[in-house]
Formats: structure tokens, C-alpha cells, sequence
């Protein structure tokens, strides 16, 4: 059986981006204790939720993926010979911003990015005043302990780009997510153990908690892991900083999909219209 520890770190942001950085080292450094292999944070780890205003200062918390928090957690990575999912404020250019999440292997290596494909606008989620729709796809990362797929919150109400990291690969998809208690709160729990069903993969979602200085209301946490069967394996808080672990057995993916012949049963011959149709 090839198992795999993972955590996903939920916490509520300040406004000091080092504390921030700070403070998802020490869930990590905890992890390692106990034993933890695969780590994934909150979206936008580093700042407190921005979008929730739109102002242009917030650009200065942006950084290239050359930049010091990137370099950090791949050092972080390689003292521990662990994997990190690390969503950041991307500055690409000058001027030019992404919502991306680095993933990081054991070594320290830099596998690649996934930028955010869908970007919402809407009140207390002002993300396209910041963000430009990704430009990557959907990449499926191969790491030392699984192939990772990314797929960030509002990403989630789209089923079409969950299918392609399953189609790519994907063993555990991690959805970093910054969502209060609003309209899409019934959905947290319904949609990505759809994806995972669907695709038969692993889904480890992770939510930020509390109340932060810019944010559009009151976070829900709630972060959790299901299995390809969409059964709930762990499940965080609504209220409390911490590390949801579960064990994620990669065997249980190939016993699902001989159960469950999805992929063998498409028909991608008759979809043609879901490219071209408009709404």
C-alpha cells in the first residue's frame, strides 16, 4: 500500500506578511513531527484575503516566484524532504498579476506553478482588479510522494478543468480557498467530493478562519480531505488555527477506477460543443 501523510494548514491571516510566512512554518515544523509528508495552504497565504477591497496597495505584497517567499519554502522543503503547495501574489511582470500556488518537492525544486484560470468579481471578492486569468492550464505536478493537481477556490465551481487534472494525472488535487459564509457556503462540502467522485482522485481542501481587517465577513475553515469515493477522511474546524492530516492511501485510486470506469466511458467525441458555446 503506498500511503501518504498530508496536512492542509488552515489559519487566520494579519496584516504582517513575515508573521503570516512565520506562522505557516511552525504548522509545517509541527507536521514533520508527526510525520507528515504533502503540505497545502490557504490562498494567498502570506496577506490577509485583499480582494475583499480594491485598492492599489495591495500590489506591494506581490512578489515574483523568485522571490523570497518561494526561496524560503523551498528551503523550508528541503531541510524537512517534504512537499508544499504554496499559493502567493505573483508579480510576473511589471504590472502583470497572478493568483498562483508553487508546488515544491523534497529536494527543494521548484516543479511549477498553476495560476488561477477563473477569476470572480463580485462584492468582497474584487479579483479581477488584481488578477489575470491564467495563462498555464491545469499542469499536474509529479512529486517524490504524489502527482498534484491545483485547483483554486472559485476554480472549484467548474467542473471542466477538475476532469483535465484527472485526465492529467492528478492523484491529490489541493483547493486553496479563501470563502465566508455567504451563498457558496452549502457548496463547500458538495462540490469537491463531486470532483473527487467524478474523477476519482483524492481532494484536499483547505479555508482560511475568523474574522481578518479586509475581509468580506467571517471565515468558515471547515478544510478537509476525501478519498475517490468522496467520503470525508478529516475535517478542520470552523474556528481553529490548525493542521488537518490524513493518511491518503494511492492504492484505494486504482481500485476505484476498476470499480468505477469513468474515464473508459466518456464520450469526448460528443462535447465538442462545450468549447463553443456561448451563454
Amino acid at each position: 500500500m503506498t500511503t501518504v501523510k498530508s496536512g492542509l494548514i488552515q489559519t487566520k491571516a494579519c496584516s504582517s506578511k513575515q508573521e503570516n510566512i512565520d506562522k505557516a512554518v511552525s504548522f509545517i515544523e509541527k507536521g514533520v513531527s508527526a510525520g507528515v509528508q504533502v503540505f497545502a495552504m490557504q490562498e494567498v497565504f502570506f496577506s490577509p484575503y485583499f480582494p475583499a477591497e480594491q485598492d492599489n496597495k495591495w500590489f506591494d505584497w506581490a512578489e515574483p516566484v523568485e522571490g523570497r517567499t518561494i526561496k524560503t519554502m523551498r528551503d523550508v522543503a528541503k531541510k524537512h524532504g517534504i512537499v508544499l503547495v504554496v499559493p502567493v501574489f505573483e508579480e510576473a511582470q511589471r504590472g502583470i498579476y497572478y493568483n498562483t500556488t508553487a508546488v515544491i518537492d523534497i529536494n527543494g525544486e521548484l516543479k511549477g506553478i498553476y495560476r488561477k484560470n477563473h477569476i470572480p468579481h463580485l462584492h468582497g471578492f474584487w479579483e479581477k482588479f488584481y488578477f489575470k486569468p491564467g495563462n498555464l492550464g491545469y499542469p499536474v505536478f509529479d512529486t517524490a510522494y504524489c502527482k498534484i493537481g491545483v485547483y483554486t477556490c472559485y476554480d472549484r465551481h467548474f467542473p471542466e478543468g477538475a476532469r483535465l487534472l484527472g485526465l492529467g494525472g492528478a492523484e491529490v488535487v489541493f483547493n486553496p480557498s479563501a470563502t465566508v459564509n455567504n451563498l457558496s457556503r452549502y457548496l463547500w462540502e458538495l462540490e469537491q467530493p463531486a470532483h473527487a467522485v467524478a474523477n476519482m482522485y483524492y481532494v484536499g481542501a483547505i479555508n482560511r478562519v475568523g474574522v481578518e481587517q479586509f475581509g468580506p465577513g467571517k471565515y468558515y475553515g471547515s478544510s478537509y480531505f476525501v478519498n475517490p469515493r468522496g467520503e470525508f477522511l478529516a475535517k478542520g474546524s470552523e474556528e481553529q488555527e490548525e493542521l488537518v492530516v490524513a493518511d491518503l492511501d494511492l492504492d484505494l485510486i486504482t481500485e476505484v477506477r476498476k470499480q468505477w470506469q469513468f474515464y473508459r466511458d466518456r464520450r469526448p467525441e460528443t462535447y465538442d460543443e462545450l468549447a463553443h458555446l456561448l451563454p
